[in-house]
């Protein structure tokens, strides 16, 4: 498939997207980029900002089935991958697969649940496919997480390992709308095309089916990045090793992600080749959440972001 055709996809992904979901376009931009890339993104944001419908809506895009999972406290294992039941009309036992059976997962809330079933993601994540009864079941091929949880609401929560937050490609913070998009908001919802109805009554139009999903990723490889850049990539993630006020810096797989998220996001400008300004717009999102601070740098009130773009001043650009 061509690149032209990616950018097409693309852009009219976009478009429909924007049919329901007001605003948000940087957040929706980076959606697109997890799910072209293959990967999984952890959306922060206050309840309300429509994470959920996001989600729903890129589904609904994309020609995918989406599942959700409400994360609680006593969320087991088993609810997330499904468990065998024994069928006393065939004398065997029956697989009843569970919500992790879908293409699109939206895990609401993941910080809510303790560690043991959050980790029943991390084989899904990784290897897309799991394990029940010693048995090992294939899942969709574009297989997508996208976790919710709440930035500023930590009582009843659990840390997520950090071996599972370095499988997300991004931290996408999702904000409230701007004044104009609110009031865009509550006009919609006076009449017949509030964003809910809009995407139950089927206005939001696929653009692409699930099968060519695999065919347009396949297109992201004719985008063009150059060896300068892939040195300035490498650069910028072992700096976050040895700078002064971070304690633990990111891994090799944060090399990747940068590396095909700027991939993409020169796609979504309509470029067939990457630049600097590419690697620098992606690289918050994806070193945000794999960077830990110094306490004592903490204490004074700097922040990763703040650290990733002094980071970013320090390496040279290549030209």
């Amino acid at each position: 498939m061509s690149t032209e055709r990616l950018k097409q996809i693309l852009a009219e992904a976009r478009q429909e997207t924007a049919k329901v979901v007001i605003g948000q376009q940087a957040v929706v931009d980076m959606a697109l980029i997890t799910i072209f890339t293959n990967n999984h993104a952890l959306i922060e944001g206050v309840p309300g900002v429509a994470k959920t419908l996001l989600v729903r809506t890129l589904g609904k895009v994309l020609g995918c089935d989406t599942q959700r999972i409400q994360f609680t406290p006593d969320l087991m294992p088993a609810d997330i991958t499904g468990t065998n039941v024994f069928n006393l009309r065939e004398n065997a036992f029956t697989l009843v697969k569970g919500p992790v059976f879908t293409t699109f997962l939206l895990a609401d809330e993941i910080n809510r649940a303790p560690a043991k079933t959050q980790s029943a993601l991390l084989q899904a994540m990784q290897e897309r496919q799991v394990s029940i009864d010693r048995e090992t079941h294939p899942l969709s091929p574009n297989f997508t997480v996208f976790a919710t949880q709440n930035p500023i609401e930590y009582e009843g929560t659990y840390p997520l390992p950090e071996a599972q937050k370095d499988r997300f490609m991004f931290k996408i913070p999702m904000g409230c709308p701007e004044r104009d998009e609110e009031l865009a908001l509550a006009q919609r919802m006076l009449g017949r095309d509030a964003p809910e109805a809009v995407l139950a009554s089927g206005a939001v139009q696929p653009v692409v089916s699930h099968d060519e999903l695999a065919a347009l990723r396949e297109s992201l490889l004719t985008i063009t990045v150059r060896e300068e850049l892939l040195a300035y990539i490498v650069d910028i993630i072992r700096q976050t090793r040895q700078h002064g006020s971070i304690l633990v810096g990111a891994g090799p797989r944060a090399t990747q992600a940068l590396l095909l998220a700027s991939r993409a996001y020169a796609a979504l400008a309509d470029r067939d080749f990457a630049t600097p300004d590419d690697i620098k717009d992606m690289a918050v999102p994806v070193l945000a959440h794999r960077i830990i601070l110094r306490p004592e740098f903490e204490i004074e009130g700097l922040t990763v972001p703040e650290v990733i773009r002094e980071i970013l001043q320090e390496i040279a650009v290549p030209r």
